[in-house]
């Protein structure tokens, strides 16, 4: 039961924060040759120390080669009032496989470096690193896996696979790197150690894992009972005129930020709107916000 119950859980997104919405959606969508699957405006929420008309003021806009059902996709999150943000140690870089991506970034004069053979390192805007297998692009996700830095390899291994379930696919002892995931067709997880402590940054991410509705408040209990941490004990959200979704948000021995959700609801409040695009271009050109903060000589806070 517990066995098949792990294998119900899915990938989803890793959350990357962006200071330059224009930048950054030129390198997902004509380098990586992403497309936008939702965009959401949001009035209020991460309150920001600026004031004025972009006073916690946010956007949302999921991107990737397919739908969340079925593909390991990327959130940005931009915040009007912040203009940059400061890098860690602790996200070291997602690895996927599309010659296109390679062409495009030369085409596009987008630095690229040869990092093994045929593998090329890019940089998304912010500086989240990107790996790029100059291969055709796989039919289904071409995204093989997110890295994440750890301070001590064995006791994140045990948190991810006894806790959390995740099958062990590769251990390197010698570049002190595991390989794990909840199943052989989605995006896995690498976990590789930083040597010296993890340093989340102001940038830090978060990644997101749907399972079983039922499963949740399991997990919230097996947290307790095993004193990991909880950022947010299971809640619901509601999203207007869609689904209400379960969450609860984890922290493991590092302080990554992993979020779990209820999947059915999930999967219906995923599903790809046809107007993402349009509403990420509207919504960029309508941002004065570059202005705004110019004409009153300020800059943009970094966060």
């Amino acid at each position: 039961r517990q066995r098949r119950a792990m294998a119900a859980r899915r990938a989803l997104h890793f959350v990357f924060k962006v200071g330059d919405r224009g930048r950054s959606a030129r390198f997902y969508r004509e380098l990586l040759g992403m497309r936008v699957l939702r965009h959401e405006e949001f009035e209020e929420g991460c309150k920001a120390s600026c004031n004025g008309p972009y006073d916690g003021k946010w956007s949302k806009t999921m991107v990737g080669y397919g739908p969340e059902d079925d593909h390991f996709v990327a959130e940005l999150t931009y915040n009007y009032g912040i203009g940059e943000y400061r890098l860690g140690n602790d996200f070291l870089g997602i690895t996927l496989v599309s010659s296109q991506a390679v062409s495009n970034a030369k085409k596009m004069g987008w630095p690229l470096k040869e990092v093994a053979a045929g593998l090329f390192e890019t940089e998304a805007p912010g500086g989240y690193k990107f790996y790029l297998e100059d291969k055709e692009q796989l039919k289904q996700d071409p995204v093989l896996k997110v890295t994440l830095g750890v301070s001590d390899l064995q006791k994140s291994v045990n948190y991810w696979s006894d806790l959390l379930g995740m099958k062990i696919y590769e251990k390197d002892e010698k570049r002190q790197r595991v390989l794990l995931g909840y199943a052989d067709n989605q995006c896995k997880l690498e976990l590789k150690t930083v040597g010296g402590a993890v340093d989340h940054g102001t940038a830090f991410g978060r990644i997101a894992f749907s399972c079983a509705k039922e499963e949740l408040p399991n997990i919230e209990a097996l947290m307790k009972k095993e004193n990991q941490k909880i950022l947010t004990p299971l809640v619901s959200l509601d999203t207007p005129g869609k689904a209400t979704v379960q969450v609860i948000i984890l922290a493991d021995p590092d302080g990554h930020e992993i979020c779990f959700v209820g999947d059915e609801a999930f999967r219906d409040l995923s599903k790809v709107d046809p107007n993402g695009d349009k509403l990420l271009d509207d919504a960029m050109a309508a941002d004065n916000s570059d202005q705004w903060f110019a004409a009153r000589k300020m800059k943009k806070v970094s966060a």
